[in-house]
């Protein structure tokens, strides 16, 4: 394959994570976002997926072989979920089409594959853990179905290969992303360091006893490029995790001891992120001026909600890796060591103290 990437969504966890890694691995790599960062070895693009004039534009000159998508827009419900995200596909891969470059396209989704979205999330009928790849789609609406659906059209219609990767809860740095439990959490400890508030976890009981695994988006951004250049994984669908798996009961006390915290004894009580934050703005104000802090702003920094509907569900979720085994992908990252490395990361960057 050429060796030319556009990561779209480049500002986010994982399209950063893959940026970095392809532009260190000598690829040549452009970054589209509406507000693309400055990453290194990385050209900016400016573009709205919504708006097909401009992406035309910011394309006009872009010839990738390899597009990552990593990118979605939130919205109130589903059915807009679908029609937002599904045309912000479509309108990418028709300004890609007159260029003719694109020999492989890798769409990021996640386990809502399996467990729905955020309107029945883990509710209803759930395939049996640990989830596999075989497992059909839910009988019900889902965004990464309409997002699947397009790239798969595309390709029928233009020619070039897909992957789809599913992974569960990413952990990695980016300011201004809608689901980043790492920085949630770390801002949360530093919140309960702070002001002796007890720092309790927040979510339920199957959670906290329960088995659960997650990924890093450094790990997932090997494996993109892994399936985008290993030819027995193309036109494939992948899950993505670390490796291990773990009990928050056993996570939670892991990341209070970084934060030099004792873990409150969790008592069986739901007590959600989005509530026990909902006021902290200012206390987060003050900290980030006492301590010379970069992001003096939350709500640039934390997801709750996010972090909520993960932590507090019902069911244990565990996720199979055979299939990217079988096809010679062996990479494993324990998510302790991934939290550590995040947290470590947002202090250098002076994200927290």
């Amino acid at each position: 394959m050429t060796q030319s990437a556009l990561i779209v969504g480049a500002g986010g966890i994982v399209g950063s994570a893959t940026a970095a890694l392809l532009a260190g691995e000598g690829w040549r790599v452009a970054g589209l976002a509406r507000r693309p960062p400055d990453l290194p070895g990385v050209t900016p693009l400016a573009a709205d997926l919504l708006d097909p004039l401009s992406l035309s534009q910011a394309l006009r000159d872009a010839a990738p072989a390899l597009v990552v998508i990593a990118s979605w827009l939130r919205q109130p419900t589903e059915a807009e979920n679908i029609r937002v995200n599904a045309a912000m596909v479509r309108n990418l891969l028709d300004a890609l089409r007159p260029a003719g470059s694109v020999r492989h396209v890798a769409l990021v989704t996640g386990l809502k594959h399996y467990l729905g979205p955020f309107e029945a999330y883990g509710k209803g009928a759930l395939p049996q853990t640990p989830f596999r790849e075989e497992q059909g789609r839910l009988d019900i609406e889902n965004f990464y179905y309409a997002q699947e659906d397009e790239v798969f059209a595309a390709a029928a219609r233009d020619g070039f290969r897909w992957s789809v990767h599913r992974p569960h809860t990413v952990i990695g740095k980016a300011v201004g992303n809608a689901m980043n439990m790492g920085t949630t959490l770390a801002v949360y400890a530093t919140l309960c360091r702070e002001t002796g508030r007890p720092f309790r976890f927040p979510g339920s009981a199957a959670q906290w006893s329960g088995l659960t695994d997650m990924t890093d988006a450094r790990l997932l951004a090997r494996h993109l490029l892994w399936a985008a250049t290993t030819p027995a994984a193309a036109d494939q669908a992948f899950n993505v995790v670390n490796g291990d798996i773990f009990r928050w009961s056993w996570m939670w006390g892991r990341i209070a001891g970084w934060f030099g915290l004792d873990a409150e004894p969790f008592d069986g009580v739901v007590r959600p992120l989005e509530q026990q934050m909902a006021d902290d703005a200012a206390a987060w104000r003050d900290i980030a001026e006492r301590h010379g802090l970069a992001e003096p702003n939350i709500g640039r920094l934390v997801s709750p909600w996010h972090t909520d509907a993960d932590l507090g569900r019902p069911i244990e979720v565990v996720t199979d890796m055979s299939k990217s085994r079988r096809l010679g992908f062996t990479a494993y990252q324990p998510t302790d060591d991934a939290f550590f490395d995040l947290f470590g990361q947002l202090r250098r960057d002076r994200l927290i103290p």
